[in-house]
């Protein structure tokens, strides 16, 4: 059996495992908020040049792109979802320490600490 993880992205989306999406959740209950969803960018920065950006937020902006999956809304800018397209947004709490991991097809070099990248 292929589990998500598994299974390709499609490059004309995002995804967010269901793990994620409910850490995601809990976050915006521990905030009291009632109506929210996952921005997600990248910004110029890091030791790579890139930058993954996350924020729960009230709403989306007139230019991100919505996603839904999992109960769950995501908020992508444009200008960002170019380098984030086909990109997997999962959550760990392994021994390697916890946190949102991002698998991203466009990556062609990423840091140690797995926060930037270079496309």
């Amino acid at each position: 059996m292929t589990t998500q993880l598994e299974q390709p992205i499609p490059i004309n989306t995002i995804r967010i495992t269901e793990k994620a999406a409910s850490k995601v959740k809990e976050f915006a209950r521990s905030r009291s908020m009632e109506k929210f969803g996952l921005k997600v960018g990248v910004k110029g920065g890091g030791c790579s040049g890139l930058t993954y950006v996350l924020d729960i937020v009230s709403g989306p902006d007139e230019a991100d792109k919505v996603i839904e999956e999992h109960g769950l809304e995501l908020y992508v800018p444009k200008k960002s979802f170019v380098f984030l397209a086909g990109t997997l947004l999962d959550y760990s709490d392994g021994l390697n320490g916890k946190g949102f991991v991002f698998t991203n097809p466009n990556a062609k070099k990423t840091c140690g600490c797995g926060t930037s990248f270079a496309v």
